[in-house]
């Protein structure tokens, strides 16, 4: 399937990129700032903002054990449940911003992390189901999301090409029907030489999805480079404010660079248009200066008109260049001064001998 549809909206390779501002964790636990960001992502052209539905109950277990400690990155010196405390949306908060992106007039959707999460967007009337990267290993929470009959997008962070094709199974035996893959990689952030976006081509020939980009990288080139290679999903972190600090803040665009991605990736998906080789628009105007056959000196009716006399030159109001040789050696009709261009009706046949 060549396209998906969120809350009315046609995503595909014929139409214009899907442009995603994931909240995350960027609310730093203040209702009034996530408000902010739905709004601020609406003013920047954002088609959807998406936020995580999870406690930290719901997605680990309270321990300080070895396994659960986070040694490096952005997070090191955390427990997984502290993290998680920190960085997820209170549940009480969905039905108030799930309002207020539908006021201001923006599709809002989430990534569920457990059934219970599930059931509390279906009361919430989600549109869509995101699975995030580190869930995609999750069969059976694919499949319980899929049952809802929503469109559903999965990320494919850490996931190999056998992984990727037991989520989109997962998917479609849970009854999925309208599918997209996220290329991403699970760097916090990633550098753009992780993004390998070839695999964006191969993704949607050998799932037969809609294909786009999880973006972690710390500026827009990635996300715009992808649309080229098929991306109709673009989904980065969003904030207010980078300063304002938070576990998610340093790899998340500010809303000047999200109005940036916005324009952007709209343009280059533009500027791919269809295969056309017929003259455009904007050239019309511009093609009496190519390049065309000119007298250079003065020819009298009669006369043979020698190789001196013409010249390849612009504007392009003569014959075309190609048919120089064509020209020298005929007679001219009438007599032919400088600067005048080589028209068919003022020449005649070859000068006799």
């Amino acid at each position: 399937m060549n396209h998906i549809h969120i809350a009315g909206r046609r995503i595909g390779d014929d139409e214009p990129p899907y442009v995603i501002a994931e909240l995350s964790a960027n609310h730093n636990g203040d209702i009034a700032t996530a408000r902010r960001i739905i709004e601020e992502a609406k003013k920047a052209g954002a088609d959807a903002v998406k936020v995580q539905t999870y406690r930290p109950d719901t997605i680990t277990l309270k321990s300080n054990a070895e396994d659960f400690q986070i040694h490096e990155g952005l997070w090191a010196g955390r427990t997984l449940y502290e993290l998680y405390e920190e960085a997820h949306m209170p549940w009480e908060w969905h039905e108030v911003l799930f309002r207020h992106a539908r006021e201001v007039g923006i599709t809002i959707f989430s990534s569920p992390f457990d059934t219970t999460a599930v059931d509390l967007l279906e009361e919430l009337g989600a549109p869509a189901y995101k699975i995030a990267s580190f869930e995609a290993v999750d069969l059976p929470l694919i499949r319980y999301a899929a049952r809802t009959g929503k469109p559903m997008i999965i990320s494919t962070g850490m996931a190999d090409a056998q992984e990727i094709a037991e989520a989109v199974q997962a998917a479609r035996d849970g009854g999925c029907r309208e599918l997209a893959l996220l290329h991403c990689v699970s760097g916090y952030p990633a550098p753009a030489a992780d993004y390998n976006l070839r695999t964006l081509t191969d993704m949607r020939q050998r799932f037969s999805v809609v294909t786009g980009l999880s973006d972690h990288t710390l500026d827009n080139t990635t996300a715009i480079a992808s649309v080229a290679l098929g991306a109709a999903i673009i989904e980065k972190h969003f904030t207010l404010d980078r300063s304002a600090g938070g576990p998610d803040s340093s790899f998340s665009l500010e809303p000047p660079q999200l109005r940036e991605l916005c324009t952007g990736a709209r343009t280059a998906w533009e500027a791919l248009g269809r295969v056309d080789y017929g003259l455009k628009s904007s050239e019309t105007g511009n093609v009496k200066f190519r390049r065309s056959l000119y007298f250079v000196e003065k020819v009298r009716a009669g006369e043979p008109i020698p190789r001196s006399a013409v010249r390849s030159v612009r504007p392009g109001f003569g014959l075309p260049p190609k048919m120089l040789d064509e020209v020298i050696g005929k007679v001219a009709r009438r007599d032919i001064e400088p600067f005048t261009p080589v028209r068919a009706e003022d020449i005649a046949g070859p000068a006799e001998n």
